[in-house]
This record gives C-alpha cells, structure tokens and sequence, in this order.
C-alpha cells in the first residue's frame, strides 16, 4: 500500500513563545523527531510543510529523506497547509492508497501507533482512522483515497478534525491515549519533560 504522510509544521507557536518545533525531545529536535517517525513507516512519501520561522526549522531536516514545502499562506490556516501537501503528493504522480496527516506537536506519537492507524484502514479501505483520546477524535489522522476530495475542499481555517466530524458513519478509531501530550505552552513542555 501507498501511503502518504504530510507533517503539518508550519504555525509560529504564539502560545509557547519560541518554537515549538525545535524544542529538544529526548536529545532532538522536536521536528526532526517526528519527521524520523513519520520516515519509519513511509519512507518514500513524507512531506514536510513550513511557514514561520522557516529556515531554522529546515535546518533541523534538510538532511532528512522528505520533500519540505514553505506555504506562504499558513497564516491562514491548517487547512491550507493539508491542501499544500496533498496537492503535492499527487501532482508528485504517487497512487496514494490514503494520507497520513500529523502534526509536530505530539511528542509521545511513536511509528507503532502510525502503523496501527495503517492496519486499521487495510480492513476498511472506505474509511477514515482517527486517534481518540481525551473524549476527542483527531490527529494523526489516516484518509482513504475517497476523502481525498473533500481534504482539498477543505476550507483554510479547517483541520482535519472537520472532516472527521464530518463522516461519523465512515470513522475508525486508534486508541491514543498519549495524544493529550500536546507542547502548546512552556508549562506543557515543561509538565512533559517532568512526566519522563
């Protein structure tokens, strides 16, 4: 199976102060973390998307096997960033079985739980596979080919999670408990690093 992964990076982590993105996760990057992550389980289709802070945040994966992409736009929205990298991967020529979207804020999301979202869909391929925690469906989030459209018709200031919402009867869901680690303020990051 064809299976791409976009990794939604592009925010200017305004609640935390300083960029999320480069805040050290057991020794790196919190970005090339994630990147490495996404990398173990689709190593040929993992896209990358920036916007603030560009330069420092490419430096930290230029050396990495993925294609980075700046969307000039990300002020306006995640849902500019997933049409940015799903416009991409197709005009790329990959016939995409489903897409992986991620963001880069989750340091407990391991390759295992992106794998277990995978095997999820392999058993109902007109599906959309959501990780549930804290009472709430999200992110990572796997979309079958059908939903392809409808991420693109996405509106800029919508996520995925919309989508999600949208088709209850076509949703399976991936126990992600870890998921509510999510670093949006220094005292988040801080409560993380005080949790290992």
């Amino acid at each position: 199976m064809e299976i791409g992964i976009i990794i939604l990076a592009a925010g200017s982590s305004s609640r935390m102060g300083r960029s999320k993105q480069l805040l050290e996760i057991e020794g790196e990057p919190l970005l090339c973390r994630c990147t490495k992550t996404a990398l173990a389980v689709s190593p040929g289709n993992v896209v990358v998307i920036l916007g603030a802070n560009e330069k420092p945040h490419r430096d930290v994966i230029e050396k990495l096997p993925v294609q980075i992409l700046s969307n000039y736009y990300w002020k306006t929205g995640m849902g500019s960033s997933i049409k940015t990298g799903l416009n991409f991967l197709l005009q790329s020529g990959a016939e995409l079985d489903a897409v992986i979207i991620m963001v880069c804020d989750q340091p407990a999301l391991t390759a295992d739980h992106l794998l277990k979202l995978i095997q999820k869909f392999n058993q109902n391929k007109g599906c959309i596979v959501a990780s549930s925690y804290g009472n709430s469906n999200g992110v990572p989030a796997l979309f079958g080919r059908s939903f392809f459209s409808n991420l693109l018709l996405l509106s800029d200031d919508q996520g995925a999670k919309k989508l999600i919402q949208q088709f209850p009867r076509q949703l399976e869901i991936v126990e992600f408990p870890n998921g509510l680690f999510d670093l949006d303020t220094e005292e988040d990051y801080q409560q993380y690093l005080g949790n290992k």
